[in-house]
């Protein structure tokens, strides 16, 4: 058995390209799916996986490891930066497609087989609408708690927002206050018995991130998300220890080393690994058992398309130390016409029963996504008052 092409389809869907990957076998009929989606870096992934894909034309794809390995530290440049990794993950993803479908199982029962009954969803407010999550004013707490209604409504007992302001490396009392008013609407519409996130998106300072967590810290956030650059570890470490809620971060880091370093620092209590950028599914294995060393929760980051959230799910069913998975469901109204999925989500209590097809157990209608041809992504851009750049 021999891999004979590697193939990508990019959908457009407003703020981000999806890169649908497909990996071709000399058996007819079977092939598999992956996903390498990198908002603002369509073109660059793509190149990259026709890069890659001249080091595994003719080899067995059931050979997972080895074709990781080769992937990862051949070509001289090691596998661990965004572009590259993200390459790398959506074409190993799909390799694990394809070995659940040769061995007619899910690829959770690849592993071990299940370590729960089901997996249980958050969303974004607004479903992942754009202007919903991402350009809901900060200043707006009415809004947020009219948002977080709605997702408990659409029967979500959790839920993400942006509810921290972009500011400079040191401001005064406003943004505290605003972010403060939002997160109190969002409690006291849903009460307490709803989790509630926070994703900060690395936007703080180190002291602001601080001063957000210990201003939201009375509102038992289930995590509070990214409250600083993850290039100081060190920084968000403080933070976590500085209060009770749990710190999350990850979705920027690539390869299990990075998470080796997040975890020896003890800086979170979540890591988020992107199952479509860390490495695929065999790095995120490798992630999540390190994970499970240090007693550390796990609830990848998740925001990209239908491919990424039935492999996130697959793991999810195979991982201990797995607690929730992140999923978006209205960022683009056609979203399910692109894709056939094996697992069942119950509405009430967004609860995901697991997939009984093969491997992934989903497929893409390349027609669909024809219809959604490669457009530049919505740009994000920040400017502070003073005109000086921001992070997004």
């Amino acid at each position: 058995m021999k891999i004979t092409a590697i193939e990508t389809y990019v959908c457009h869907a407003r703020m981000r390209n999806w890169i649908f990957v497909k990996v071709v076998t000399d058996q007819p009929g079977l092939w598999g799916w992956g996903e390498a989606t990198l908002e603002w870096h369509t073109k660059s992934v793509v190149g990259a996986i026709e890069d890659i894909s001249q080091l595994l034309i003719g080899e067995d794809p059931r050979r997972i490891e080895h074709l990781w390995q080769m992937m990862y530290r051949q070509h001289f440049w090691h596998g661990n930066g965004i572009v590259r990794g993200t390459a790398i993950s959506g074409i190993d993803i799909a390799l694990w497609d394809i070995l659940g479908k040769i061995h007619n199982v899910p690829c959770h029962e690849l592993w071990g087989g299940r370590v729960r009954d089901h997996v249980r969803l958050y969303c974004h407010l607004g479903g992942g609408k754009m202007e919903d999550f991402y350009e809901t004013a900060p200043g707006d707490a009415k809004r947020f708690g009219e948002l977080a209604l709605q997702a408990v409504e659409e029967g979500f007992t959790a839920f993400k927002s942006m509810a921290v302001p972009e500011t400079m490396s040191l401001e005064g009392l406003q943004p505290i206050k605003y972010a403060e008013a939002c997160v109190r609407a969002m409690r006291e519409a849903v009460g307490d018995q709803i989790d509630i996130m926070v994703d900060c998106h690395a936007r703080p300072s180190p002291r602001m991130g601080m001063m957000f967590a210990k201003a939201l810290e009375p509102y038992g956030l289930y995590f509070f998300e990214e409250p600083c650059w993850p290039e100081t570890m060190e920084d968000i470490a403080l933070i976590q220890r500085a209060v009770t809620t749990p710190i999350a971060s990850g979705e920027r880091l690539v390869g299990v080393h990075a998470f080796r370093e997040l975890l020896e620092k003890r800086a979170v209590s979540v890591i988020q690994p992107d199952i479509t950028h860390c490495g695929g599914l065999t790095e995120a294995r490798r992630i999540g058992a390190l994970a499970e060393a240090y007693r550390v929760s796990m609830a990848p980051h998740n925001p990209q398309g239908p491919v990424s959230t039935a492999a996130s799910l697959e793991l999810g069913f195979s991982s201990p130390s797995y607690i929730i998975c992140e999923s978006v469901h209205s960022d683009v109204e056609w979203r399910s016409d692109v894709v056939s999925e094996g697992f069942t989500v119950q509405k009430q209590g967004r609860i995901v029963l697991p997939n009984q097809k093969p491997g992934l157990g989903i497929e893409i209608n390349e027609e669909e996504v024809k219809k959604h041809p490669f457009q530049q992504e919505i740009l994000q851009r920040t400017f502070y008052k003073d005109g000086s750049v921001g992070d997004w």
